[in-house]
């Protein structure tokens, strides 16, 4: 599923600069990112690629240059974006369920009978139908990830900003993440923006290659 040519940019970056403590790490970046697009942010470690996605998330502010997310900034579309993270951060002392409702917890304030419903549904979603009572300690670290992928999408995101997600991962794993996220994305039409230094997984999962260099 790739995303219509016609579409407009829901992502845009546009001349970005930034800087940590004088160092430049962007001049002049700018990019596009269309609805329902899978898009792969490649390159070494320090390049600026998870920069990137703390910008788009509103967790650090860009020196010059514009984001926005639909129109808006970042600190006005955050309600659209979640994260996952090379590590789960799960709560230990909630099961997977709880986890994936706890994402929902934190972004409305509260869960009731549906929330719990869809928590359920999207662990079935990952794979996960069997293991809803299990506590993190339970579970394999490619089953932790999907917890953390249902959780993103327990809240209903237009965007999920994702982090070296696998990069943890034995090989096996990997591949076999890489091939369920790709079903996932599919099954759900959401955006993705996907940071990584694997060629392969780059080349594996998205329509389209942001290349970053140091």
């Amino acid at each position: 599923m790739t995303a219509s040519p016609d579409a407009g940019p829901l992502i845009r970056f546009q001349h970005v600069a930034t800087s940590f403590s004088g160092a430049t790490v962007y001049q002049d970046l700018s990019f596009d990112v269309a609805p329902r697009e899978f898009v792969c942010l490649l390159g070494p470690s320090g390049c600026g690629k998870s920069t990137a996605l703390r910008l788009l998330g509103g967790l650090m502010a860009q020196d010059s240059g514009n984001i926005t997310v639909d129109g808006l900034v970042p600190a006005a579309a955050w309600s659209r974006m979640a994260f996952v993270f090379q590590s789960p951060r799960l709560a230990p002392w909630r099961t997977a369920l709880d986890n994936v409702l706890l994402g929902m917890q934190l972004r409305t304030g509260g869960v009731g009978k549906a929330e719990r419903e869809k928590a359920r549904d999207l662990l079935q979603l990952v794979g996960l139908g069997a293991d809803m009572e299990k506590y993190p300690r339970m579970l394999s670290g490619g089953e932790r990830q999907r917890v953390a992928i249902a959780r993103a999408l327990g809240v209903d995101p237009d965007i999920i900003l994702m982090d070296e997600p696998f990069s943890a991962l034995d090989p096996n794993t990997r591949l076999r993440m890489r091939a369920e996220l790709i079903d996932i994305w599919r099954r759900t039409q959401k955006t993705i923006l996907f940071v990584t230094h694997d060629v392969d997984e780059a080349v594996t999962l998205a329509d389209r290659v942001i290349l970053f260099s140091n």
